[in-house]
Parts: structure tokens; sequence; C-alpha cells
């Protein structure tokens, strides 16, 4: 079976431009005095085919990357001191958190003259305005793949995984515990931010209810295991779906009639990064518009570049899956980071349902 690609999930392989230096002798320095390397820290398999080997190609930068499953993973690394890296792939509300905690350096916008490619929409965003701490990568939106040949009907209701035992023991839910909470509130009638205590109660009775009807809790391979057939029912994004969708026309992928939540994967410099210079650079690169285009062509999220959008063929830019429809996006919503307390609490909510 052809191995998928995800934001989240651990390959074996390593990505295309990897640079393992291991017992190598040091790389050459630039005018700058910055080392010729830059330590990324992101998702798996979330760039082009050649996006990383090209970037070294084009300025002698070799490209060291390092990969975790989580923002839990991602803040908990960087609370314990910056290791090393020069750019980072936070989602929106850990932008917020980041930010907050003093864990990320101001942007250089003057280093970063491709920002004039970025859809205005994603410009001024309500967690980073002005854009001062983070340049947009990707936004995403989460729904529901199934396997149609399984499934009777367009499940198209959060209450085919949330609320039925129609399909017992052929659902995956995510275990992201924040996501997982904001899209039971949305079920139950509520916005996903500021999630009330008393909602968040609700939310947890209805999952416990809910647990032995579900197959597993899933770290983002939502999409190999529709794959696979090991579930027909699955809560993931819309580019994982996507991506196996091209490969199988038995997948469908459905935004719930609710609306959804909305993510938005950006690039950052944490504090204490080695090399500011060459993270502008990157980031900068990144945001090109052919570059951009290639990154979507392999990885299938929706594109806040809009020079890159151009750049992309209709089966793309037209896709319903990859771009939702504007009724439903206007029933969805950014989640904010609501502090730590909040973050603690659904934490708490996440165990409760798993030991339940």
């Amino acid at each position: 079976m052809t191995r998928r690609l995800s934001r989240r999930r651990l390959l074996g392989g390593m990505a295309a431009g990897l640079s393992l230096r291991g017992c190598a002798p040091p790389p050459p320095r630039g005018a700058n005095g910055e080392a010729m390397t830059l330590n990324f820290y992101s998702w798996d398999s979330y760039t082009g085919a050649t996006t990383l080997a090209d970037f070294t190609a084009a300025t002698g930068i070799g490209v060291e990357m390092s990969l975790y499953g989580t923002n839990d993973e991602l803040f908990a690394r960087l609370r314990a001191g910056n290791p090393g890296f020069d750019v980072i792939v936070p989602s929106n509300e850990f932008v917020t958190r980041l930010r907050l905690s003093d864990m990320l350096l101001p942007l250089d916008h003057a280093r970063i003259p491709n920002l004039a490619n970025v859809a205005p929409a994603f410009r001024d965003p309500p967690f980073d305005r002005g854009r001062r701490f983070s340049m947009p990568y990707t936004w995403l939106v989460m729904g529901i793949g199934y396997r149609k040949s399984r499934v009777a009907g367009v499940p198209d209701s959060w209450k085919w995984v949330f609320d039925s035992d129609r399909y017992a023991g052929r659902i995956a839910l995510i275990s992201e515990s924040d996501d997982l909470i904001r899209l039971a509130a949305k079920y139950l009638g509520a916005s996903v931010r500021h999630v009330t205590p008393d909602m968040t109660a609700r939310a947890i009775a209805m999952l416990i209810r809910q647990k032995p009807h579900i197959k597993l809790f899933h770290h983002d391979e939502g999409q190999d295991l529709l794959a696979a057939g090991d579930v027909d029912l699955v809560i993931e994004y819309n580019g994982d779906i996507a991506q196996v969708m091209a490969e199988d026309g038995d997948i469908g992928f459905v935004v719930p009639r609710e609306g959804t939540l909305i993510n938005s994967d950006c690039l950052c410099i944490p504090r204490g990064a080695p090399r500011p210079d060459n993270a502008h650079r990157f980031i900068n690169y990144l945001l090109d518009a052919r570059v951009g285009a290639g990154i979507a062509r392999t990885i299938r999220y929706p594109t806040p570049n809009a020079a890159a959008l151009a750049l992309m063929p209709a089966d793309y830019r037209d896709n319903p899956v990859i771009f939702p429809p504007a009724a439903v996006m206007a029933k969805s919503e950014y989640g904010d980071f609501e502090g730590l307390a909040r973050a603690r609490a659904v934490d708490a909510a996440i165990t409760e349902i798993l030991a339940a």
C-alpha cells in the first residue's frame, strides 16, 4: 500500500532534502557568520517533494529536519529551552501561546518580501495581528472522511461519529483534546471558542457514552485507517483525505452541516534560534509562488498564498474537499488560546474520556 502523507504522522523514511550530519565536519559559514545550515522542526511530510533540496541548491544552506506529532509536543520541547531549532510550524492558537510565553522572535518583514504573495485574508489574523510573529503556511479544516461503499448516505453531521451506534467499531476520532472537545461542543450547538465548563462537561459525557462504539482515537493517521479499510468513518483534516481520494474513488469527505474548526499552520522563528538570518531566508523561500505551488501539489492542503494558488490547476482550486463550500465555512471558526487553565482542563477531559 502506498504510504500516505500527513502533517502529523511520523514515517520511517526521511523527507527529501533532509541533512543528517552526525559526525560530519562543521558546515561552512556564510558572509553573515551564520553556519550554512538550518534546523527545521515541523510536521512530517509537510513540504513539496523537493522543497528542502531545492532550497539548499538555491542558497547553499543545508536543512536538518526534526519532526513532531502534536502542537503540545512542540510546545513542551521549546519550553525546556530551544535546543537549536531555527524555524517551527505551530498552529494558530499555539502561535498565541508561544508568543505569550515569550518563546517567539519578532519577524523582520523587510527580509520577507514574499509576504506580498499572501492573500489579504491571511495578513492580519486575530491570533497574530500584523503578522509580527508568524507567516501563513497552510490553512485546514476538520471533517469526516468516509468509505462510500460502507456508509449509507453522506455523513453530513457530527452526530454520525459523536452520537450514534450505527457504525459501532468502525469509527475513529482524533486524540487531540482541544480539537475533540471543540468539535463535540460545535455539534451540541456551541461555538468552538470559549467553550464553557458546563458545555465541556456535556461534551465529555457524550464522548464517554460514545466510546464503546469507537475503534480508536488516532494521532492524525485517519487517512491511512480509512484507506486500509480499518474504519469507515474518521475525523481527519481535509488535506489528508484529499490525498487518499486522489487514489481511491470510494473515499469521500464532508464538513458537517453544523460547521467545523478552522486551523492555520504558520512559520515562526523560536526564541534562541541560532541562525535567524537563515530562518528569514527559508521562510521567504517557502512563500515564493512557485515553491508554494509545489508544496500545495504535494500535500493537498489549502494554501493561503494567492500567487501560488494562481499557478494551481482547476482540480485543486475548484476542489470542494480542499476548499469547502462558502455556506459551510460561514459556520466554521478559528479556535483561540484561552489560557493555561483552559489548556489543563481539556487535557484532563481527554484523560477522563480515554480512562472511562
